[in-house]
């Protein structure tokens, strides 16, 4: 167990996270022993659906006008006001940079005006930090696949501060192969969540879509979507029409599989599944011993990076005033 939180002596101590990587707008409140006091996520799926994927100065623009009533409502969710706030956690990394600076500009107007600490939180990390809460509070060491639309990583997780790298994707990542085979299939957007209901419906032996392998742990996804872009392109669009259930199990498979076989080739004697794809039906089924983040902290939200916060070095203030955000996270 990491030791105890630096910035209030209190169980019930508050810490604010704040998440604006992409395109959820999200606020909550997370005491210091990782109980949820609030989370508020306002999505944006209806604004990118007609896109098929995230436009990013729509993404922006509409951060903008969320953050600050989320925030506000996160508040009043935990019967809360700004005085009970022992410090501000925001997510400064990766991400796309427009979005991610809408939500630092936010944490370090509300950690000045209170002259309170700030902490800012790999969103990565974030996505780990999700099993410490309560009531699931996963204690390290475990192997942790992390498998989102922007990220697919198999991390070693060894004490509650990090982790290190045993694998990553070198292409596509696996909710990005989801989004674009929905995109191949004529589904709407987010893709994953389409696939998943679609391939109830359908015989995921249909179709052998291939599963790259690429040295080491890492994974590779551009293979299968290209073979799925193929294999919709020769069918004649009657028999499209048929068979799109059929194709969708079978590319959901080829992609579970994928997953679980390099879980599988980490090893390990605990397993555990974050990020958006830990949502996905049949994965959970393929792997019914692993700790999943509970669904409601499986897509961006700010419990995840208020949870990270509590094992992150904040910096005092004034300093964050200078702090800034970055896409990547090199």
């Amino acid at each position: 167990m990491a030791g105890p939180w630096p910035f209030h002596a209190g169980e019930m101590a508050l810490i604010l996270g704040i998440e604006t990587s992409c395109d959820e707008t999200a606020a909550a409140l997370v005491t210091s022993s990782g109980e949820v006091a609030s989370s508020v996520v306002a999505s944006q799926d209806e604004l990118h659906a007609p896109f098929g994927g995230v436009v990013p100065e729509i993404a922006s623009r509409r951060h903008l006008e969320l953050v600050a009533p989320v925030i506000e409502q996160a508040l009043a969710d935990a019967g809360a006001t700004l005085s009970d706030v022992s410090a501000v956690a925001v997510t400064t990394w990766p991400g796309l940079i427009g979005a991610l600076l809408v939500g630092v500009s936010a944490a370090k107007a509300l950690a000045w005006a209170r002259r309170l600490p700030l902490v800012p939180v790999n969103h990565l990390h974030g996505h780990v930090a999700s099993l410490y809460l309560r009531p699931l509070d996963l204690e390290p060491p475990f192997t942790c696949l992390l498998a989102s639309g922007g990220h697919t990583m198999l991390l070693d997780v060894r004490d509650r501060a990090g982790y290190r790298v045993l694998g990553t994707t070198l292409d596509d990542a696996a909710g990005e192969a989801f989004d674009k085979g929905a995109r191949l299939l004529g589904l709407g957007y987010p893709g994953g969540r389409e696939i998943d209901e679609l391939a109830k419906q359908g015989d995921p032996a249909a179709y052998d879509f291939p599963v790259a392998r690429v040295p080491g742990l890492d994974f590779s996804f551009s293979g299968l979507k290209t073979s799925l872009l193929y294999t919709v392109r020769d069918l004649p669009p009657q028999e499209l029409e048929g068979r799109r259930a059929d194709l969708a199990a079978s590319y959901q498979h080829a992609i579970v599989r994928a997953l679980v076989g390099r879980l599988e080739e980490a090893g390990g004697a605990q397993i555990a599944v974050v990020g958006g794809v830990a949502a996905n039906s049949e994965l959970r089924a393929a792997l019914p011993g692993a700790a999943f983040a509970p669904l409601a902290l499986c897509t961006d939200n700010a419990a995840m990076i208020a949870s990270a916060g509590r094992f992150t070095a904040p910096v005092p203030y004034p300093d964050y005033l200078s702090l800034d955000a970055r896409a990547t996270a090199g």
